[in-house]
């Protein structure tokens, strides 16, 4: 079956906006997705007929119990988890990654190590660095091959010893889109008998996620990187979090997930969190699967990213033409599936900052900077002052876009050239 692109669009109100008379074209998606009605119509019902504080028993505070049990169910089927206990929800990865490696770090002292990748996005390297510097722990660099673009798995077992206690691992880049072999570098942490904590935020858009058969112990991403509200997502294996001593308020819940989820959640977002994934979940239906809803959610993945990768190899191709200019990241047609559609580029001679403005003019959405890929700029020499253009694909995007995009760099690195002679 064909990806059903029309249809697709039809449920993203957000790309039929224009602004004096211009169409947008949503090429932002790393840094966040639009987000199909459903799940703007969810986040509404929630505040205007289930809006109330939790632990109650009249009708609003028993309803508003059910949206967030049913959120994190929703999770459970969309990361594979094996129970809904196993998913914490909070204000965004990056948040839930601070609060977890505190946790984690009761159980470590002085002179142990902890591994972390120049592959990964600052959210999950700050935490652990700065955790490294408060109790004199070790921190060891992980470097992605320059060839692959990948983190390879002789280069983990090199730096693995018995003193490592954990391994933060990057599942794909928000820079050069390269997908991590994740099952297999865990496999190798786990042999050392290291936690092993992966970052899925890129991924999670771009495939589908299944955490028992990676290994590993945690995995967070963003549900608005996949069509949802700002909010981050915590998976946790159940019998790794059940002995840990979050830090939490003496009289909060000491229950699954309760005592991770610190405050008054967000409920009015787990609404609208729960719709995103019956959003995959409908666009499987809709191709004839109709089983169970991670089923229906795997079908769904299954048909988008073959589509994304052929209009994220339309992209390269058409970049590829432009002299001086250099994409980081996988080219390699064969290879296309080792990567997410988020493409990275940098013209030479051409500050990254001043493409992307001439092209946000034309009502084009796209970033340039480090992107928070702190590690990755610096490991490829670039000034991270600079950074790059990036160009995010989402499977709500079609050729006409891609072609108009192609255009539109060509046009500007054209002009910028004449301007510099």
């Amino acid at each position: 079956m064909n990806f059903p692109i029309e249809a697709v669009r039809k449920r993203f109100p957000a790309l039929f906006l224009t602004d004096r008379g211009r169409r947008r074209i949503y090429l932002d998606n790393p840094a966040g997705t639009q987000v199909p009605q459903a799940v703007a119509d969810a986040v509404s019902r929630c505040l205007l007929t289930t809006n109330a504080n939790l632990g109650g028993f009249f009708e609003t505070t028993v309803a508003a119990q059910q949206v967030v049990d049913d959120a994190h169910a929703a999770m459970a089927d969309f990361l594979g988890a094996a129970s809904p206990q196993e998913i914490i929800i909070g204000a965004n990865m990056t948040t839930l990654t601070y609060h977890m490696s505190r946790t984690l770090g009761r159980a470590m002292k002085p002179g142990d190590e902890i591994i972390l990748t120049r592959m990964d996005h600052e959210g999950n390297v700050s935490p652990w660095l700065q955790l490294a510097e408060d109790l004199g722990l070790v921190a060891r660099w992980l470097p992605f091959d320059e060839h692959s673009w990948q983190v390879e798995e002789a280069a983990l077992s090199a730096l693995l010893s018995d003193k490592t206690r954990l391994v933060a691992l990057n599942y794909a880049s928000n820079l050069t889109g390269s997908i991590n072999r994740v099952k297999a570098l865990t496999a190798i942490a786990k042999q050392a008998g290291a936690l092993v904590y992966v970052d899925a935020v890129q991924f999670a858009p771009h495939g589908l996620v299944d955490v028992q058969n990676l290994g590993c112990d945690f995995l967070a991403c963003s549900a608005y990187k996949f069509f949802g509200p700002h909010m981050g997502i915590l998976w946790g294996r159940r019998d790794v979090i059940d002995a840990l001593k979050p830090y939490k308020c003496r009289c909060s819940s000491n229950g699954l997930p309760e005592r991770f989820e610190l405050g008054t959640p967000q409920i009015e977002l787990m609404a609208g969190l729960t719709a995103a994934v019956d959003y995959f979940a409908d666009l499987g239906a809709a191709a004839g699967e109709s089983g169970s809803r991670r089923a229906r959610i795997a079908k769904a993945f299954e048909l988008s990213v073959a589509y994304e990768n052929v209009l994220a190899q339309r992209l390269i191709d058409g970049l590829s033409d432009i002299e001086g200019l250099t994409i980081h990241g996988i080219t390699d047609p064969a290879r296309v599936g080792a990567r997410v559609p988020t493409v990275s580029f940098t013209v030479a001679g051409m500050v990254p900052e001043t493409i992307v403005r001439q092209m946000n003019a034309e009502n084009i959405f796209l970033w340039s900077g480090h992107n928070y890929a702190w590690e990755i700029v610096h490991q490829l020499g670039i000034p991270a002052e600079e950074g790059v253009v990036r160009i995010g694909i989402a499977h709500y995007n079609n050729a006409a876009e891609i072609d108009e995009t192609l255009e539109s760099v060509h046009r500007v690195v054209a002009m910028l050239r004449q301007e510099r002679t």
